[in-house]
């Protein structure tokens, strides 16, 4: 199954140019840098640069998958009902969420092999403009931070997280890391990316987002804890009582707490 979503003509040519419109041809494709960083196992990530037929040039990223264990194309098999592959997953996942608002990436390509025979799978996006907070967020947020822009990107990240958990989505890897921020002079705009492990839960939806905000609370800079968190979950939250309140601001400070431990416990 492979399926193409690139609506400017150009692109979509210099892509298929690429043989980056089909399963073959990506996992063939050797050109761009790739990423490396540890315990991607099977996975590989690629910045990729094309230039299509009317000089313009587009930098995107490609993720290949596999091939996987024949132990994790059975669990990803039963996981999805043996529709879907890990790229497919996270395609999906850009869809839905682009569909509901949420800025990120836009799923170019993706195409996936019988996930029991072949367990091969890729994805090929866009990529979005700035930095992420991870490497940018002390400078940016530090103690001499400009008060204009920590109340931008505070605003800005309360209505990201609270569009794509609005949708039904949740991350479960929403740290610092994954959240892009774009500034123009005071102000800023902030888009979510790396989706793969996304997914809708049917139950215990609070439980998996204080687990998103508490990675949010555990990856920000301290001093942005400090001074923007309580607004940042008064904006997220909404109207909500003051006993609902103290609810969210236990579970996350609990989790969060908990994810502090075990870095701290690796570290050692």
């Amino acid at each position: 199954m492979n399926l193409v979503a690139i609506s400017d003509a150009a692109l979509r040519q210099a892509v298929a140019a690429a043989g980056l419109d089909n399963l073959d041809g990506a996992f063939a494709y050797g050109g761009g840098d790739d990423l490396n960083k540890p315990n991607l196992g099977s996975r590989r990530r690629t910045r990729v640069t094309l230039r299509d037929n009317a000089g313009n040039t587009h930098a995107l990223y490609l993720k290949r998958y596999g091939p996987a264990s024949l132990g994790q194309r059975l669990k990803q098999w039963l996981t999805t009902l043996g529709r879907s592959s890990v790229a497919r997953v996270e395609f999906d996942a850009i869809t839905q969420a682009r569909a509901a608002g949420v800025p990120t990436m836009e799923a170019l390509a993706f195409a996936q092999g019988n996930l029991l025979t072949d367990g091969r799978s890729f994805l090929l996006v866009s990529t979005v403009p700035g930095d992420a907070l991870e490497r940018v967020g002390e400078r940016l947020l530090g103690p001499s931070a400009d008060a204009q822009l920590s109340d931008c990107i505070t605003t800005k990240l309360a209505d990201l997280v609270q569009t794509f958990h609005g949708a039904g989505l949740v991350h479960r890897d929403l740290y610092a890391a994954h959240v892009f921020i774009d500034v123009h002079g005071p102000e800023c705009d902030l888009y979510l990316i790396d989706l793969a492990r996304v997914f809708r839960p049917r139950w215990r939806s609070f439980r998996w987002r204080v687990k998103d905000l508490a990675a949010l609370h555990f990856s920000m800079p301290p001093s942005w804890i400090q001074q923007h968190w309580v607004r940042f979950l008064r904006l997220y939250l909404g109207n909500v009582s003051e006993k609902e309140s103290a609810r969210w601001i236990k579970a996350i400070h609990a989790k969060s707490q908990w994810m502090k431990r075990r870095a701290e416990a690796k570290n050692r």
